[in-house]
């Protein structure tokens, strides 16, 4: 299991703020790949590109397990935080403007 230092060290790897979404983990697990994977970057820094792809794994592999291993809430109060706007949507969608 890890630690908040570990999620934290991975998120710092990742270039991650203190929330996410699955989509931005993701993301920025590609976009640092791209930046330090070996195969495209020169010899010289090969032995780094390698290193740093070790970290960058690690990282990814640990927050998509702690996410895996959240548990979500689907209580009204929940969703409704989750999607804010969408109470607007109901509203205009049952006739907000019939009295007008």
């Amino acid at each position: 299991m890890a630690n908040f230092d570990d999620i934290s060290e991975a998120c710092r790897l990742l270039g991650l703020g203190e929330t996410a979404t699955l989509k931005e983990i993701k993301q920025a697990y590609r976009r640092m790949a791209f930046r330090h994977h070996p195969d495209t970057s020169n010899s010289e820094n090969k032995a780094q590109g390698e290193e740093a792809m070790k970290k960058l794994n690690w990282a990814h592999k640990l927050l998509m397990e702690y996410c895996s291993l959240y548990k979500y809430s689907f209580t009204e109060e929940d969703v409704a935080r989750a999607y804010p706007y969408d109470e607007y949507f109901r509203k205009y969608h049952r006739g907000w403007f019939e009295g007008i």
